[in-house]
């Protein structure tokens, strides 16, 4: 059991809550039971190290279980360790290091793709995890996120995916200018979510599509939605100013999903 908190471990798997440091190693941190769990089922081949306090250890069996049944060595660390190493206040017992796996733009279309995400200069954590999550939902095949848009490996991003992140293929650090080429060549049409584009009720969705989904405060910029085949808006009928981007991601993605499976 690791008990002290300067254990040169401990340390190592603190910084990689820093970019600089998952993109040194190529490692990120994996906390959280839900997201272990699903880290262990659909990815355990990229686990490099495996963490519990004692009682971690004993409210989640089933992940320790698997861990074991995949070969994955399980070390044991004190509360206070688990916190240090942790990005979360208050961690919950639980906390891999994985190798990240992030899909070459090239390879992203290669088995065929019907619905696909672009996010752009998307900078929150808590937006760009939860429409993962919601891209996984409704049966995306992969998320790109391009420009400066938030690190997918960030930690606070991957609590928010819940998992997802281990169910979709995802690209980072590319052009938008490069995704739309991407796009294009496979096939899909481009879509420009932006509150001046046509109401979404009355557009087309039933062929495969891409949805570009823009910064939070400033929506895509005039440049972005030039490499949109169409602008589409989701209407507002209440006194509401605005929808936040998580929301109207799930709305669009949705109506995509619904009418790919009508």
């Amino acid at each position: 059991m690791i008990e002290s908190t300067k254990n040169p471990s401990v340390k190592r798997v603190a910084r990689l809550k820093q970019r600089p440091d998952r993109e040194e190693t190529g490692l990120a941190l994996m906390e959280g039971p839900q997201v272990v769990r699903e880290l262990v089922t659909h990815a355990a081949e990229t686990i490099e190290e495996l963490y519990f306090t004692s009682d971690g250890f004993d409210r989640h069996p089933d992940i320790a279980k698997a861990a074991t049944e995949a070969g994955i060595g399980v070390e044991f660390v004190t509360d206070a360790v688990l916190a240090a190493m942790a990005d979360t206040r208050t961690p919950q017992g639980v906390l891999a290091v994985a190798h990240q796996v992030p899909v070459r733009l090239r390879d992203l279309f290669e088995d065929g793709a019907k619905l696909v995400v672009v996010l752009d200069e998307v900078r929150d954590p808590g937006n760009a995890g939860t429409i993962i999550r919601v891209a996984d939902a409704a049966g995306a095949d992969a998320v790109i996120l391009t420009g400066s848009s938030v690190d997918p490996y960030n930690p606070k991003v991957v609590r928010a995916t819940t998992g997802s992140l281990f169910h979709l293929r995802i690209t980072t650090g590319v052009t938008l200018a490069a995704a739309a080429d991407a796009v294009r060549e496979a096939g899909l049409e481009l879509l420009a979510a932006d509150m001046h584009g046509d109401p979404l009720p009355s557009a087309d969705l039933s062929g495969p599509t891409a949805w570009m989904f823009g910064n939070e405060a400033h929506g895509l910029s005039a440049e972005a939605r030039a490499f949109a085949a169409r602008t589409v808006a989701v209407p507002i009928y209440g006194a509401a100013e605005s929808l936040n981007l998580g929301t109207a991601a799930a709305v669009c993605l949705y109506a995509s999903a619904f009418a790919h499976r009508r």
